[in-house]
This record gives structure tokens, C-alpha cells and sequence, in this order.
């Protein structure tokens, strides 16, 4: 039988049925039709996944949809004109793209609680994430040049 949970995705207000038991990331994909957040390895292992729960990330694969009850949910679309997008095209930071959008979440997570991370807490913020295609340098470059552009907005 499902169950019927209140919370808020991507800042829009939604009232969501779902059986006990089934995961944010089904939800997301299958039922709300938001296909960037991905499927790795349903182990919390490689951060395909990822999403803020209340400005945190957590691994949707695992989390269960019934632990979400008047909390916010962001996927990757929720960061559409995020200062993170434009650095990641800018420096070229994507490769295959699989793992970008959990990244991405990380990323801006760290941001909105640092503002001007050093390089070693942009890897740390990172350390869950599996990218295979080599593109890690690049990825930290971009999160500095969204850091430093969020600031000089803030600055304005």
C-alpha cells in the first residue's frame, strides 16, 4: 500500500505516493521524471546519486522516499543558473558525465557552507565520488572558478 509523503523538490511543493521501502532515486527518476540524478551502485559507494536533503547530500539510492516527510529535496535540476554549471563548461570538467551531477551537488553543498575552500577541502568534499574518465583536475579548477565568481557576486 503506499504511503503518501509531503516534502518540497526543487522548491516545488508535491504530495508523493510510494510503497514502503522504495528509494528516493526511484521516485526521482520514475515517478517525478528528474533523470539527473543517476544510478552507480545502489551501495553509497561511487555518489552517482547524490541529491541535498535540507542542504545536505545524501545518497538518494539508498535513501528511503518515507524518510523525506516535510524536508527539501534538490536534485541537480534545482541548481539550473548555479555559478558551478558555467565553471564546469568553462573548464571543460566533464568527461562522460556520469558522475557530474552527484558532484555538482557535493560541490555546491560545500559552497553554500564555504565560501572560499582551500583545494584540500574541495577534494574532501569530493572523497565519495567515483570518476574514471580522468577529468579530476579539471573538476577542481572549476570549483575554485565557482567559488570565486559566487564571491564576487556576493561582493556586489
Amino acid at each position: 500500500m503506499d504511503r503518501e509523503i509531503a516534502c518540497t523538490v526543487n522548491g516545488a511543493a508535491m504530495r508523493i505516493g510510494a510503497a514502503p521501502g522504495t528509494s528516493l532515486l526511484e521516485v526521482l527518476r520514475n515517478q517525478l521524471d528528474l533523470k539527473g540524478s543517476r544510478y552507480g551502485c545502489g551501495l553509497e559507494q561511487c555518489g552517482a546519486c547524490m541529491v541535498l536533503v535540507d542542504g545536505t547530500p545524501v545518497h538518494a539510492c539508498t535513501r528511503d522516499i518515507a524518510t523525506l516527510e516535510g524536508r527539501a529535496v534538490t536534485t541537480i535540476e534545482g541548481l539550473a543558473g548555479h555559478a558551478l554549471l558555467a565553471a564546469f563548461l568553462e573548464e571543460q570538467a566533464g568527461q562522460c558525465g556520469y558522475c557530474l551531477s552527484g558532484i555538482l551537488i557535493s560541490a555546491a553543498a560545500l559552497l553554500a557552507a564555504n565560501p572560499s575552500p582551500e583545494r584540500a577541502e574541495i577534494v574532501a568534499a569530493l572523497d565519495g565520488h567515483l570518476c574514471r574518465c580522468g577529468a579530476q583536475p579539471r573538476i577542481l579548477r572549476a570549483i575554485a572558478r565557482a567559488a570565486a565568481t559566487l564571491r564576487q557576486e556576493a561582493a556586489q
